[in-house]
């Protein structure tokens, strides 16, 4: 069991142990400042990597955003989210829904909820991070202010820290590669960057990236004509679906193309397909664990 793991195992206990009495207390977030009760029991998540962090926490949500590809949760953390009532995607959340849930907080995202902060805020106290895409830790710190649990979040982001630092030094000479992140979409392809979820975590480990990913920004949207910017010592690519089709159908052309079988990294047989999920839309720091047992498989580390 990794030392995460076993921290996580255990926050559970440290919740108990670090909980006292706390004072309401005013928490700045993206829409302004909001007065949060001193111990909310009743929370409503409204995004995949916010609901990541309450389960870190040691907390189930009473209702939370639907996980993008779940029914309704992701498969890795469907065991963990018990009577939680999922309350519609990111971007279509249903309000009476969660009006009827009684929360005593509502955690959620700008880019996702900033036009309906009045109404969540009518409902209950409501606290929106800023951004998605990369250092998720920003928000993790954030939801747990706002729940009053800052001393678990170090506890977990620690934990997390010194795996990562465990599978850097077992990478050792691997990290000199330079790895390349790919997205298929229905219409589009994606080579990410630094500034995403993968690309903060590729980062912390040390890995290179190409030039066109050595930047930091979130994403180049592109088509099959840039094929030969996709390429790496060694690339990473996964796929988003909406069940129709597309987005596999995108895959399988580009991955038969002549000219991806041209690629590098293609002839070296250092190719991975890898969970969308995992790599990019959970966006926690549960997934972000996962994607560290991932690529420390794929090369074969402890």
């Amino acid at each position: 069991m990794s030392l995460f793991k076993t921290v996580f195992a255990a926050l559970p206990v440290a919740v108990a142990l670090f909980a006292s009495p706390l004072q309401a207390r005013d928490i700045s977030h993206a829409m302004g400042t909001t007065d949060v009760p001193e111990n909310p029991q009743r929370v409503v998540v409204l995004t995949n990597e916010g609901t990541e962090a309450l389960l870190a926490l040691g907390m189930v949500p009473v209702g939370a955003a639907n996980s993008w590809n779940g029914d309704p949760w992701w498969d890795h953390i469907a065991d963990q989210m018990g009577d939680a009532v999922p309350v519609g995607t990111e971007s279509a959340v249903n309000l009476e829904l969660i009006a009827a849930l009684e929360p005593d907080l509502i955690i959620g995202n700008a880019q996702r909820q900033e036009e309906i902060y009045p109404q969540l805020s009518a409902i209950a106290p409501t606290v929106l991070s800023e951004e998605l895409r990369g250092d998720w830790k920003i928000n993790f710190r954030l939801y747990a202010e706002a729940l009053g649990l800052q001393d678990e979040a170090e506890i977990a982001i620690a934990a997390y820290d010194e795996n990562v630092d465990e599978v850097r030094t077992s990478l050792g000479d691997a990290l000199a590669e330079e790895v390349s992140v790919i997205r298929f979409l229905p219409g589009q392809i994606r080579i990410y960057q630094r500034d995403s979820f993968s690309g903060v975590l590729l980062q912390d480990l040390g890995f290179q990236r190409p030039d066109n990913q050595n930047v930091e920004a979130f994403a180049i949207s592109t088509g099959k004509e840039s094929i030969p910017n996709m390429d790496g010592d060694r690339i990473f690519h996964f796929t988003w679906d909406t069940g129709d089709g597309e987005g596999d159908a995108l895959a399988e052309d580009v991955l038969t193309d002549p000219l991806w079988q041209s690629l590098s990294a293609v002839q070296a047989g250092r190719v991975h397909a890898v969970s969308d999920a995992i790599w990019n839309t959970a966006g926690g720091i549960l997934a972000a664990e996962l994607m560290l047992e991932d690529i420390a498989q794929i090369y074969g580390v402890d």
